[in-house]
């Protein structure tokens, strides 16, 4: 389960790079309630989307030579340097950094074996967001990858991260949890890339309190619909979306009693 008591290789953080952040603030604001804090003047432009004071991601506006706009998942770690480099020894790729942000921690965006973008961020005085597994904050990620057992390997070398089965109706879902933690830390999953997918990506899950609702009005919001929601017994129902700019996310009302922290 995903929380704020993190540990190396759980995920801490995600940001979102949109040409329009004035858009996509009155988006997400309108959709989850989140309020915008700018992070300074020294910061660039970025800052950090809030719920209830509390701090549940990031954001910055990206221009189109950074790429289409994205949410990008970030994993803890102790040694953003030394990830970086197990990155490239495992033929994954570094985009970006590692750099010191300010003095609030360490961070890199790097590539997978496949080609999907994640970060990496080296707690300073920011340990990470504020608020997990909780309506309107990251509650679940996932990877959609080509080779699971490819993406398997590579995130086990550079993160740590175990993997375990869980069958559903239909097949297998490839679970994830960082080194050591067991089962009870799992914070997401593996699926194979859909051939209507173009490229591999990681997904994050935020709660909502009602996935039909949420549904009905990112469509009014601009946004669009990229899974229909549906019902996953004992997990919960969820639904695939994006944004007016074209970034996924994906909502899940579950059915385990989300905790707060």
């Amino acid at each position: 389960m995903l929380t704020t008591d993190f540990v190396d290789g759980a995920p801490n953080w995600l940001d979102i790079a949109a040409p329009d952040i004035d858009g996509a603030r009155s988006f997400y604001g309108s959709l989850f309630g989140w309020h915008f804090a700018s992070a300074g003047p020294d910061a660039g432009g970025y800052g950090f989307f809030q719920l209830d004071g509390k701090t549940v991601a990031g954001g910055m506006r990206c221009g189109p030579e950074q790429g289409p706009p994205a949410w990008t998942l970030y994993f803890r770690t102790a040694d953003a340097a030394a990830t970086a480099r197990a990155v490239e020894q495992a033929h994954g790729r570094v985009l970006f950094g590692p750099v010191d942000v300010l003095g609030q921690g360490h961070m890199a965006v790097l590539g997978d074996r496949a080609g999907a973008t994640f970060g990496v961020w080296q707690p300073g005085r920011t340990k990470g967001v504020e608020v997990a597994n909780a309506p309107g904050a990251l509650c679940w990620a996932e990877l959609h990858t080509p080779d699971i057992a490819a993406a398997a390997a590579f995130y086990q070398r550079v993160l740590g991260l175990e993997t375990s089965g869980v069958s559903f109706p239909g097949g297998v879902y490839t679970c994830l949890n960082p080194a050591g933690a067991g089962e009870d830390a799992m914070f997401g999953g593996m699926v194979p890339l859909s051939r209507a997918e173009d490229e591999p990506y990681w997904l994050p899950y935020f709660g909502v309190e009602d996935t039909d609702a949420i549904v009905a009005e990112a469509r009014r919001l601009g946004g669009s619909v990229t899974a229909p929601a549906m019902t996953v017994e004992g997990v919960g129902r969820i639904a695939g979306l994006a944004d007016p700019y074209g970034a996924r996310f994906a909502v899940i009302r579950s059915e385990r009693a989300p905790a707060r922290g």
